[in-house]
C-alpha cells in the first residue's frame, strides 16, 4: 500500500507543535609487628583454593562497528520483586543495536560492563573504549543458552507438576534447611503465579528481534520453550520486521496461550524515522508485518512510544499513525510522552543539539526539573490519542486501562491542524510498554 503524504503544518510558537489542552504559548518546559613476627604460625591442613581467573570475553561476531560477546544467563527470567514491574521480564540480549536516541534502556548495558570490567573480564578495554550510551548499541551480550535456562527454570512449576510431587519432608527437616532453601522455594512458588495469569514481557530492555537474532535466533529459541507451555500470558516488544519469521512459533503459542505482540512504530516519515531510529526497520516494513501478524490472527497493539514533543507530536503526523495501522490490523493502540532518565539523556539531548537545533534550548529547559513532561502535555496528549482512536475505530490501550476508565467523561480534542503545545517540565526518557 502507497504511503500518504502528511500535510505540512505552520510551525508553532518555540517550534513545538501541540496536541494538548487548546492553550496557546509555552510554559517552561540531571607484616605484624616485629615482637612476634619470628613466632611459628600453623598452617592450615587444608590450603585455600586459588581463585579462578575471570573468564575472558568471547567475542563471537562483528557486525560493522559492533561487536557481540557470549554472555552465558545462570537466570534469564527476571520476577516483579527484582524488576520493580508489575510483570515478569525476559531480555534474550544486553544492548541494542537500534541505537534509538531516546531509548531508556541504556543503564542496564551499563551494570554489565561495570561488573566485567570491575572482575577482570576486559582486560582489553574493549567494552570500556567507548562511552557507556555508546557502547550500549555497538558492544551487544548475546545470552546463547537463553532457551536452555527459561527450560530448565520452568520444569516442574506447572500446577499439575507441582500437585503430583512427593511427600514434603519432615518438620526437622525443614527447619535444618529452611534459610538456606527458603528464598530458592519463594521464587519456585513465584514462577507457579505465571500459570494464574502473571504476565511475561519479552523485551523490556532490549529489542529482542535486533539484528544479532537473525543469526543467533535466541528470541525464536525462548518463544518455543514458551510455546510448548499452556495457560501463560505472555507479551512480546519489538520495532522489528524479523518478529515475522516466527509466525509458526507465535500462532502456536498464541493457540496455547494469551499473546500479544506490541509492535513499536513512532512515525510514518521514513526520513524523520531514520534520524530518530537510525538501524531500526523502516515504518513501511513495521507495516508489512502488522499485516502479516494479523492475517495469521496473532494479536497486534501499536506502540507510539515514545511522543517526542515538536518532532513527533503534531496532530496530523500521530492521526496519520492511528489510521493507518487501524487499517491494516492493529487491535489496539499504546502511546505514552518521552521520559528522559540519565542515562538516556546523555545520549538523546546531544542528539537534539546535532540534529534539532533549534530545540535544543527548550528541551533542556524542559527536562530540567525532572525525567517526564508536564500533566498539561501528557493530559492532552492522552485526551488527542483516545479521541482518534476513536474516531479510527481501534481501541487505546490495554484492557485493563479501558475497563478501568470506561467511566471518564473526556472531552472532545479539538479538530485544528497545528496547535500551541504547553510543554510544561518534560524530563526523563521514554515510555516502552
Amino acid at each position: 500500500m502507497g504511503m500518504e503524504a502528511l500535510p505540512k503544518a505552520p510551525p508553532c510558537i518555540f517550534g513545538f507543535s501541540s496536541v494538548s489542552l487548546n492553550r496557546v504559548g509555552w510554559e517552561a518546559i540531571s607484616n605484624l609487628p616485629s615482637p612476634i613476627s619470628h613466632l611459628p604460625m600453623q598452617l592450615p591442613l587444608i590450603a585455600s583454593p586459588t581463585p579462578s581467573p575471570p573468564p575472558p570475553l568471547e567475542l563471537i561476531g562483528t557486525q560493522g562497528d559492533i561487536r557481540y560477546y557470549d554472555q552465558p544467563a545462570k537466570g534469564v527470567l527476571n520476577g516483579p520483586e527484582v524488576t520493580g514491574m508489575g510483570f515478569w521480564s525476559i531480555n534474550p540480549y544486553v544492548g541494542c543495536a537500534f541505537g534509538c536516541a531516546y531509548c531508556y534502556a541504556r543503564y542496564a548495558h551499563r551494570y554489565v560492563t561495570e561488573r566485567k570490567s570491575a572482575g577482570g573480564s576486559d582486560d582489553g578495554h574493549e567494552l570500556t573504549e567507548l562511552p557507556s550510551w555508546l557502547a550500549f548499541e555497538r558492544r551487544i551480550f548475546v545470552k546463547r543458552n537463553a532457551a536452555e535456562v527459561l527450560r530448565e527454570t520452568l520444569r516442574g512449576q506447572r500446577p499439575e507438576a507441582r500437585g503430583q510431587r512427593s511427600t514434603p519432608p519432615s518438620h526437622e527437616s525443614r527447619v535444618t534447611s529452611h534459610d538456606a532453601e527458603s528464598r530458592v522455594t519463594n521464587h519456585e512458588s513465584r514462577i507457579a503465579s505465571l500459570w494464574r495469569g502473571e504476565t511475561i514481557v519479552i523485551g523490556t530492555a532490549t529489542d529482542p528481534y535486533q539484528p544479532a537474532e537473525r543469526q543467533y535466533r535466541v528470541t525464536r529459541g525462548v518463544l518455543e520453550v514458551l510455546a510448548a507451555e499452556k495457560g501463560l500470558s505472555v507479551v512480546v516488544i519489538t520495532k522489528s520486521a524479523l518478529v515475522t519469521r516466527d509466525v509458526d512459533v507465535l500462532a502456536t503459542l498464541a493457540r496455547r496461550s494469551s499473546l500479544t505482540i506490541h509492535l513499536s512504530l513512532i512515525t510514518l516519515d521514513r526520513e524523520l524515522a531514520r534520524r530518530i531510529e537510525p538501524r531500526a526497520p523502516t515504518p513501511e516494513a513495521r507495516l508489512r508485518a502488522l499485516e502479516r501478524l494479523a492475517t495469521a490472527n496473532i494479536d497486534v497493539g501499536i506502540n507510539i512510544m515514545p511522543v517526542l514533543p515538536g518532532i513527533t507530536d503534531r496532530p496530523a503526523m500521530l492521526d496519520a499513525v492511528v489510521r493507518r495501522v487501524s487499517a491494516a490490523g492493529a487491535s489496539h493502540i499504546n502511546a505514552c510522552a518521552l521520559r528522559l532518565r540519565a542515562s538516556a539523556r546523555k545520549r538523546y539531548l546531544p542528539f537534539i543539539e546535532m540534529e534539532f537545533p533549534k530545540l535544543s534550548s527548550a528541551y533542556r529547559t524542559a527536562f530540567s526539573a525532572g525525567h517526564q513532561m508536564g500533566d498539561a502535555y501528557r493530559e492532552g496528549l492522552s485526551r488527542f490519542m483516545r479521541e482518534r482512536c476513536r474516531k479510527h475505530g481501534i481501541a487505546y490501550g490495554s484492557r485493563r486501562d479501558r475497563d478501568d476508565s470506561t467511566t471518564i467523561d473526556e472531552p472532545e480534542a479539538p479538530a485544528s491542524n497545528q496547535l500551541a503545545l504547553p510543554l510544561d517540565r518534560m524530563s526523563d526518557v521514554g515510555c516502552r510498554m
